[in-house]
């Protein structure tokens, strides 16, 4: 990706990727949007995010793979399924030149959808 241009908006993050690329993140977004379709669409450390009662996930093209960041929480409800892919506390890799895991990628988004949801609800009712 071009440094120089920080995109502001998730089209203008995916224009900035070769062709087969773009294709993988515009599914990605696709299934995203499809499993949050209330989530609001931003761009948050320089990467597509979206939002919804605070951040819900992140995603991001790299050389080798896309990264997906469900934050701690939805790493650790889907472990299992996720032991197949590098990762870390808050994030996996997905390997670019392997089928992107969809299905998985929906069940985390509706499962961090919940649980954003959960908490906006606790919150407003400790406020009433």
């Amino acid at each position: 990706m071009d440094n120089q241009t920080k995109p502001n908006t998730i089209d203008e993050y995916i224009a900035n990727f070769p062709q087969d690329v773009q294709v993988i993140l515009q599914e990605i977004r696709t299934v995203i949007r499809a499993a949050a379709p209330e989530a609001e669409e931003a761009i948050s450390y320089q990467m597509p995010t979206f939002k919804l009662k605070g951040n819900l996930v992140h995603f991001a093209a790299y050389k080798n793979h896309i990264g997906f960041y469900p934050v701690p929480s939805g790493i650790e409800a889907f472990k299992e399924e996720l032991a197949a892919y590098k990762g870390a506390k808050g994030s996996v890799q997905f390997p670019i030149d392997q089928p992107m895991p969809l299905d998985l990628i929906s069940r985390i988004v509706k499962f961090r959808a919940a649980e954003n949801l959960e908490k906006a609800a606790a919150k407003s009712k400790k406020k009433g």
